[in-house]
């Protein structure tokens, strides 16, 4: 048993003894080709980085808002009247034609921003060397009435046709604007 038992043990000694002499170790391929990426990194970034900017740019142009069209005071100032024409002529109505009106007028003759009140803005059209007399008293006059008008007890004083009134006073400030412009060019 002893025999046995060391027989056992140094057997692996024994086997291996036999095979310290390696074998000549051929590969079983030939070397391994570069892959693709090695062979062009360059031109993998570069491609890679115009995707990215070309998609951002497309990404930036579709969720990108679109400025809004720059309508004439003219314009907006009829079309907000247009909506007012069927309303029944209220101090609402009256207050709104009259806003209209002073927006469009200070836009056309380029005022100074912010709110005024009827006295301060007669007062800057009275002194307004662009506006001519007559169409200063005219504007005056209308946003005068509206005033009383809209500042009167319910039902006391007849129509004073707002909404045509303004549109008419709009027509003439474009035919004065139009004028001063033309009067310009020429000079």
């Amino acid at each position: 048993m002893k025999l046995c038992l060391a027989s056992f043990l140094l057997l692996p000694f024994v086997a291996t003894a036999d095979t310290n002499a390696l074998t000549a170790l051929v590969p079983a391929y030939g070397e391994i080709a570069p892959t693709f990426l090695e062979q062009h990194k360059a031109i993998v970034i570069i491609g890679v980085l115009l995707a990215v900017a070309l998609l951002s740019f497309v990404v930036w142009k579709i969720f990108n808002p679109k400025p809004a069209p720059v309508l004439p005071p003219e314009k907006i100032a009829c079309d907000a009247l247009a909506r007012l024409q069927a309303q029944p002529e209220d101090g609402n109505v009256l207050s709104e034609v009259s806003q209209i009106l002073r927006r469009y007028v200070g836009a056309a003759f380029n005022f100074p921003g912010g709110e005024m009140t009827t006295a301060e803005f007669c007062t800057n059209i009275s002194q307004n060397e662009k506006i001519r007399t007559e169409l200063a008293s005219a504007i005056t006059s209308f946003l005068r009435e509206c005033d009383v008008r809209k500042f009167s007890p319910a039902g006391g004083a007849a129509s004073v046709n707002a909404v045509n009134r303004a549109l008419e006073i709009v027509a003439r400030v474009e035919k004065e604007t139009l004028r001063q412009d033309a009067c310009a060019t020429t000079a």
